[in-house]
């Protein structure tokens, strides 16, 4: 496993600094060391003191990191004072350690992190090792001399910057047009869409997202532009704790994507399961039929995930046509999203074909049936949707499977539930076997 090392102050808020940093190389799958330059009395609401270490304190964490593991990346962040800047320096020479500078001077929800004295050591000893620099807007100007007001601007901020002795930069444009200018010798935009959610420790998160990345191997635009995706996500998870500024949340956003990854691989293992079959295709209706599976907390078919086309009969089996990705399938979202306002657990459903036998090779089967009437439909509402809360309401509880025996002009129907797709296609499964026999 690739190891990086934070060289930052502690946020006793837990939203920045070393905090934010070590929860994200976590996530990303580097292993995290740090070493610490000040403890700070911070919450959401600002910075409320600051408690530097000495310089020697600091060398001694970095001596006790780099004598024990191969370091791959650095990044730095709050270094506090120009006593402290200096040391870094002669640390990161002495190891040779490759370095995400992230030249921090004010805590997003407000604070001096960076003493008046510091910065003219941080731009004549620690810049110059940087492999690349990632200052907002304000700490470009700070460090150039530079008015931002464009995008033109934010280039020659970045190219005063490699000028200055940085292998390369990154002009975070959160507090501009929310773009990235990268240059590496070429210059890469990365964004231009404001988010809004809670941003405190946005700017640490994403200088540890790059580093992480960077150890891994990636390529610097490469780098850049996932780090700036994964701050996205974790603004837009971010946590409203405190009075203040809330912190980013980087375990939710990953989450969100873990939980979005395991929908589509559930559906297509499902998938798999059917076509692999020789019986499921006594089952499929002459138009197709489809499966689908929801993330936790969905709130629309954006949410769900199924086969872009559907799935058809092919010979003695079957077939998907289409590949597995969200808001697919609008009838089986539906029938999902009504279910999981009753039970949340009951995640994935398939709509097969209607008849008698399968009706009672269900029930025989030993699963709890339910049914609605397409005549009692009140007009403009979903089938889907207002049926399988009106059968689930009847029955009193998410059965395994609802009906309806269609109407005059509608199509009847049997949906499978369950709690995930693989569950509901292996049930499936077993049905079409009961009802060959039958």
């Amino acid at each position: 496993m690739k190891v990086v090392l934070t060289i930052a102050g502690s946020d006793s808020g837990g939203g920045a600094g070393i905090q934010a940093d070590l929860k994200t190389f976590s996530i990303l799958g580097v292993h995290g060391t740090c070493a610490l330059t000040a403890v700070t009395a911070q919450n959401t609401l600002g910075v409320r003191q600051v408690f530097p270490l000495t310089p020697d304190a600091v060398a001694a964490q970095i001596d006790a990191v780099a004598r024990d593991m191969r370091i791959d990346f650095a990044k730095s962040g709050m270094l506090s004072s120009a006593n402290i800047v200096r040391i870094v320096a002669n640390k990161i020479k002495q190891y040779n350690i490759p370095l995400v500078l992230d030249p921090v001077m004010q805590a997003e929800a407000g604070g001096t992190l960076l003493g008046e004295d510091a910065v003219p050591a941080l731009i004549d000893e620690l810049l110059p090792l940087a492999r690349v620099i990632t200052p907002n807007i304000a700490e470009a100007e700070r460090l150039t001399g530079k008015r931002i007001r464009s995008r033109d601007d934010a280039k020659k901020a970045a190219l005063a910057l490699c000028g200055m002795g940085a292998g390369s930069a990154i002009i975070k444009g959160g507090h501009l047009d929310a773009m990235d200018v990268v240059y590496d010798g070429d210059f890469t935009f990365i964004g231009g869409e404001r988010v809004s959610g809670e941003t405190h420790g946005s700017g640490c998160t994403h200088s540890a997202a790059l580093a992480a990345w960077l150890a891994r191997g990636a390529s610097l635009p490469d780098a850049a532009r996932m780090a700036h995706e994964f701050v996205v996500k974790a603004i837009r998870a971010g946590v409203k704790v405190g009075q203040g500024v809330g912190p980013v949340n980087q375990a939710a956003a990953t989450l969100k994507e873990a939980h979005r990854y395991a929908a589509q691989r559930d559906v297509t293992l499902a998938v798999s399961l059917l076509e692999r079959d020789e019986t499921f295709h006594t089952l499929v209706p002459e138009v197709g039929c489809n499966i689908g599976t929801a993330v936790p907390e969905a709130i629309s078919p954006d949410d769900v995930a199924a086969v872009e086309g559907r799935i058809v009969r092919l010979g003695s089996r079957v077939h998907a046509v289409g590949c597995v990705s969200f808001g697919a399938s609008r009838h089986v979202a539906r029938v999902i999203l009504a279910a999981m306002r009753h039970n949340p657990a009951i995640r994935s459903a398939m709509n097969i074909r209607y008849s008698a036998g399968i009706v009672d090779a269900c029930k025989n089967h030993g699963l709890a049936v339910a049914r609605f009437s397409r005549e009692d439909e009140p007009p403009g509402k979903s089938t889907m949707e207002w049926g399988t809360d009106a059968a689930i309401q009847a029955f009193g509880r998410v059965p395994d499977v609802i009906f309806d025996t269609g109407a005059v002009g509608k199509e009847p129907m049997i949906r499978l539930l369950g709690r995930s797709a693989v569950e509901v296609a292996a049930r499936a499964i077993e049905l079409g076997k009961k009802y060959e026999k039958l």
